[in-house]
């Protein structure tokens, strides 16, 4: 019976700050083989890399361990809303029985059965049967007996880890791709997103003449937080050549009006429109806040928070988004 490990990062402000951790395991003992036996090993892996749809297939996920999938997935349970835009970009929206509470992209989503978030729904998967179980660390840390019990029953469960980088992003596209049987699609859809990246890149290199400093507020008053360094939004920002009103800072941070006021941001960028009404003008309107540069000149925009923090395909979206509203005269068409 394969043993499962796992590393994740759910998206929540406070959340997130707690519970966003590496987390350690052990390694599953398994039998000693002789050379030739490894080397075939080593072939049959070789084949699966260069053949997505070849299975058996083994994976090391993201809690360090090996996974060996015998035959191509018929049907998944995702437990975090990433994973699951994975699954759709790569083609994989009809397979999926289950998903977490928090899914809302695509609208094709909100038609499947939910089995939870944090806490896990355990009977309502046993009773869905997946073929794989898309997790994530906070679970493997927290729910170990339940995630036993998947795997007693059958179902290959797969640590889907933490990100906070594009190369993250890219490694559990990947991942996702090669358990499922979906290699190729996988391999195209980080391709056209690294290639999206450095156009964005070298196109901010070459026309961006004057910085501008960007205040982030991903939650609003009176409990600010910010991304510093180590997040999707600073290396959004650092890819087109803006600076971070919070570069000094590390990770996601709670900051005082008063301090963020002295930070004399050019832009300010929301990102939780999805559940405050008309952010931007709630910003345009706080008391002792005229004079910065982003209000005085009515630099304020929200955009969609999935899209720069979520870590799956349209992380893109979210760059090239940052990019028309922070240097329109450089990115809008």
């Amino acid at each position: 019976m394969k043993k499962i490990i796992k590393k994740w990062g759910l998206f929540s402000v406070v959340l997130l700050l707690s519970m966003i951790m590496m987390i350690g395991c052990g390694a599953q003992e398994q039998t000693m083989k002789d050379k030739s036996g490894a080397a075939s090993n080593d072939k049959t892996e070789e084949a699966a890399d260069n053949n997505g749809k070849s299975f058996p297939v083994t994976i090391t996920d993201d809690a360090n361990r090996k996974i060996t999938i015998d035959k191509e997935p018929e049907t998944i349970v995702s437990i975090q809303a990433s994973n699951t835009e994975i699954a759709f970009a790569l083609g994989l929206g009809d397979k999926i029985i289950g998903r977490s509470d928090y899914d809302n992209y695509p609208e094709e989503a909100l038609k499947i059965q939910s089995v939870g978030a944090q806490d896990i729904n355990a009977e309502l998967v046993l009773s869905l049967l997946p073929d794989i179980a898309l997790v994530t660390d906070y679970h493997y840390k927290t729910h170990p007996d339940v995630l036993q019990k998947f795997e007693e029953a059958g179902i290959d469960v797969i640590v889907v880890g933490s990100a906070s980088s594009f190369e993250d992003a890219y490694r559990n596209i990947e991942m996702i791709g090669k358990a499922t049987g979906r290699k190729t699609e996988a391999d195209e859809i980080v391709a056209d997103m690294k290639d999206r990246l450095q156009d964005i890149k070298d196109k901010a290199a070459a026309s961006v003449t004057d910085k501008k400093k960007v205040w982030v507020e991903v939650s609003p008053g009176p409990d600010i937080f910010t991304t510093g360094k180590n997040t999707f939004m600073h290396e959004m920002l650092e890819s087109i050549q803006a600076i971070n009103a919070a570069e000094d800072q590390d990770g996601w941070v709670k900051m005082s009006e008063e301090e963020i006021v002295k930070l004399n941001p050019d832009v300010i960028i929301t990102t939780y429109g999805y559940y405050v009404e008309n952010p931007t003008n709630e910003v345009l309107s706080r008391e002792g806040w005229a004079e910065v540069p982003a209000v005085k000149n009515g630099n304020v925009f929200d955009v969609d928070s999935d899209t720069v923090t979520r870590p799956g395909p349209r992380l893109i979206e979210g760059v090239e988004t940052l990019a028309e509203l922070i240097y329109p005269e450089i990115f809008k068409q």
